[in-house]
């Protein structure tokens, strides 16, 4: 049996008090729900929380804010929950206490000496159910009370924090306290799994008001006042576990012994690594393929996409872009695709993600993403569709499931015929050179999709350079697909022909010895512009660009854009380039795609470095940072983003999907060709 990783937190020797505020915790359910917040159990962002379930009506919302836990030793209480307030007041009480923390596989664990007495707290989100679990081991020492405060709320995790002075509908009943928090949510039931008699005590309190500092950084409302109806208390022994659960099931989900839990979660991450065990040669890749886990999602919050896979006997799943804020979206997902299911041995989740998007496809468009809380998908977007392909054709080389490409193929046709005749958004081929263009106004249609009111701060309307290589291999795939199928392989081969042709020549900047990042742009100009966008023309399988400029376009782009923790969107020689993603949203999306470095970008790097040489240590060594990074922000994962100059601060999301499978991919790839494993 394989052991799962032990990701030891380690604070710094100087600023321990930062660190446990900005490194942060994740348990998620396989729903879309989660639980989250940082080392010092202290909530920075609006997102955390201890119970944020994903509701039919609401997608994922705040149900149980935060619950303040305290250790009494006779007349003593002695807190352990932090909390920040406006004015600089800052309660740490944790880090006091703190003996260690870690991830066990993906369970937080914290041990905790208190006035002599060691304790071991753990968070399980129990999978495929929204039910968390808060489980405390007494370690050593005397029996001592824990007295545990919840803090319910119900705030769509979007919406900005605000004062909760509602009264709470609060009912006792014999399994323990239902909370009515919204009339078309369900009930949220508490319990305090324990041998205690009557552990809930009903005296509401309001706290403080509570301040989120990475709110406030981003410019956005940032403080909060919480009501909680009561608390739990019970006595605690030596070598006794008890658990504080939060269910919207009924109360037999709430009914089962803590230890049991903890170890159904242990068990259940053990078995995804032994899934993955023909791939998963290292620790570093061990703890990519656990973090994949937690974005792929069964997403039964969408009642009828639901109701579609139970008609027609189908699996339904997706990808979560990113905890905390972002849903599914069609281009993270494809993108992320080979790395979170086939290179974690997870085919038949892989094939139910084909499908599910595939039953989503309208006017030969993938869905861009799919609002919170909503149940059609919405369609602006240029590559994510071309991604599809990408994602059927590593599909197909892990699975060889040629059952499945003719299930696909009528879809992937339509796609093909819908952009040669044109489709929404001015998405479609010029039919006077093969390449793929795009562009509406108030849309932004390519991966760099920063918007803000009605400023798309990266329009890239024209022919951008990734649309005609993706273009160019999606024609190529259907080219070797064509026989299996019975098609004429010839239509695609000369659409794609026409497209390489014309590519070639459009594209190179001869003053620059790399490509163009749009050509016959709006005004019909070209833009210069040195962005990572060119590395797809050479990363993809059918790589559209003249081999002989290989060389040359990975030289620009290893001197203008590489950096330890992956691409910069713009070269800091251009006079739009912005070194910081900080502040409100304008700034932040003013550099969005404007300098900031994007992780997931480094995978088709290394892929086209490869294919340039086989110097596989260069490749190694253009990965260290992100392996390195692991340990900080979003533990055990891997950001969004990061600033595009030293020192690269993590920003944005803190777990990002594809950041996390790209760089289990190339890691995976780059260890094959080293013979590893």
């Amino acid at each position: 049996m394989k052991t799962l990783p032990q990701l030891e937190w380690r604070p710094p020797a100087t600023g321990a008090e930062d660190a446990a505020l900005h490194d942060e915790w994740l348990v998620t359910n396989g729903l879309g729900g989660y639980a989250s917040g940082t080392v010092g159990l202290c909530n920075t962002r609006k997102y955390h929380g201890l119970f944020v379930p994903s509701l039919a009506d609401f997608g994922r919302t705040v149900m149980l804010a935060r619950m303040d836990d305290a250790v009494v030793v006779g007349d003593r209480s002695i807190d352990l929950s932090g909390s920040e307030h406006p004015g600089g007041e800052l309660q740490l009480p944790a880090l006091r206490y703190l003996r260690s923390f870690k991830l066990n596989g993906l369970v937080p664990e914290w041990r905790l000496e208190v006035a002599g007495v060691e304790l071991l707290k753990r968070i399980v989100f129990v999978h495929n159910e929204s039910t968390v679990y808060v489980v405390y081991t007494h370690v050593s020492g005397l029996a001592v009370k824990l007295k545990l405060r919840p803090y319910p709320c119900f705030r769509p995790h979007d919406l900005a924090p605000h004062d909760d002075l509602v009264r709470h509908a609060v009912h006792l009943e014999e399994h323990g306290v239902a909370i009515a928090l919204h009339e078309r949510a369900p009930q949220l039931k508490l319990k305090l799994v324990s041998a205690c008699a009557q552990p809930f005590t009903a005296l509401t309190e309001r706290s403080q008001k509570l301040l989120y500092r990475i709110e406030v950084e981003r410019g956005l409302p940032a403080t909060e006042v919480l009501t909680s109806p009561g608390y739990f208390e019970c006595e605690v022994k030596p070598g006794e576990t008890v658990a504080f659960c939060a269910s919207l099931h009924n109360w037999g989900a709430l009914e089962r012994r803590p230890e049991e839990v903890v170890q159904w979660e242990l068990e259940r991450e053990t078995k995804l690594i032994e899934r993955a065990q023909k791939t998963c040669v290292d620790a570093v890749s061990t703890r990519l393929a656990l973090s994949a886990d937690q974005f792929i999602i069964a997403p039964k919050h969408r009642p009828t996409d639901a109701a579609w896979a139970n008609a027609t006997g189908q699996d339904l799943r997706s990808l979560i872009a990113g905890y905390h804020w972002f849903t599914d979206w069609g281009r993270d997902t494809m993108i992320s695709f080979e790395g979170l299911t086939l290179c974690t041995g997870r085919t038949r989740e892989a094939a139910a993600i084909l499908r599910t998007f595939q039953h989503h496809v309208r006017d030969g468009l993938v869905p861009n993403y799919f609002p919170e809380g909503e149940q059609q998908g919405v369609y602006h977007t240029a590559d994510a569709t071309l991604w599809y392909f990408h994602a059927v054709e590593q599909y197909l080389k892990h699975t060889g499931d040629l059952a499945l490409l003719r299930d696909l193929w009528p879809t992937l046709v339509d796609v093909i015929t819908k952009h040669l005749e044109g489709t929404r958004f001015g998405i479609g081929v010029d039919p006077r050179d093969g390449l793929l263009k795009q562009g509406q106004g108030g849309y932004q249609l390519t991966w760099m999709d920063a918007k803000v009111d009605d400023w798309v701060v990266t329009p890239r309307r024209g022919k951008a350079v990734e649309l005609s290589a993706l273009w160019f291999n999606a024609l190529k795939l259907m080219e070797t697909w064509a026989p299996t199928t019975g098609a004429d392989a010839a239509f695609f081969a000369q659409h794609a022909e026409r497209t390489r042709t014309s590519f070639n020549a459009r594209f190179w900047n001869e003053a620059a010895g790399c490509l163009f990042d749009v050509v016959d742009g709006e005004g019909g100009g070209d833009d210069a512009s040195i962005r990572p966008n060119q590395v797809f023309s050479i990363s993809l399988s059918h790589p559209v660009l003249d081999k002989a400029r290989w060389p040359a376009v990975l030289s620009v782009v290893r001197r203008e854009l590489l950096t330890p923790f992956g691409l910069r969107t713009l070269s800091p020689r251009a006079p739009d380039f912005k070194a910081t993603y900080f502040g409100d949203l304008r700034s932040r999306d003013a550099a969005y795609h404007q300098g900031t470095v994007w992780p997931w970008l480094m995978g088709h790097y290394v892929d086209a470095l490869l294919k340039s040489s086989n110097d596989t240590g260069e490749a190694r060594q253009t990965l260290a940072g992100l392996v390195e990074h692991l340990q900080h922000a979003g533990l055990g994962s891997i950001s969004e983003i990061f600033d595009a100059t030293a020192p690269y601060a993590p920003r944005g999301c803190a777990s990002q999907a594809w950041s996390v499978a790209e760089t289990l991919r190339v890691w995976l790839k780059v260890a094959a060709l080293e013979g590893v494993g």
